[in-house]
């Protein structure tokens, strides 16, 4: 699946409930579809707020050998991850970035000279007893 979004705000929700329905429909595991709203909702964010001067972004998210993918891909300036501090305790915002190394699996920052920034997230599924999933996507 892959979307092209406006960076806009409203554009998170629906693109977190499109995954969330797809990886339901498969049988994933609750806890994991929570992570992996969470990873989506934060990578969403920080390009809906730092992408300047992009006007859209690209969400794409493919399931294969348990292994979710999820890449977010903006049109903006860039960044260093590594550069990207980490936020005091008492801050209300900025964490982001830890909270997406927190529960991805694995997560790769690409910067694309003068085009942009690639966030690729990856997350192991597990699936609930019987559920379809298991079964479709065994290697």
């Amino acid at each position: 699946m892959a979307l092209r979004l406006p960076r806009d705000a409203a554009s998170v929700p629906l693109i977190r409930q499109m995954l969330d329905g797809t990886l339901r429909s498969l049988g994933v595991d609750p806890q994991v579809r929570d992570d992996i709203e969470l990873m989506l909702t934060e990578a969403c964010a920080n390009v809906i707020k730092h992408a300047e001067p992009s006007d859209n972004y690209t969400v794409s998210a493919s399931v294969h050998d348990h292994l979710c993918v999820i890449k977010v891909v903006d049109a903006g300036n860039g960044f260093d991850a590594r550069k990207v501090l980490d936020p005091e305790p008492e801050a209300d915002h900025g964490r982001g970035i830890q909270i997406m190394r927190a529960l991805a699996d694995d997560i790769r920052f690409t910067n694309r000279r003068e085009h942009g920034a690639v966030v690729c997230l990856e997350k192991h599924l597990r699936y609930t007893p019987g559920a379809a999933g298991q079964y479709l996507m065994a290697t």
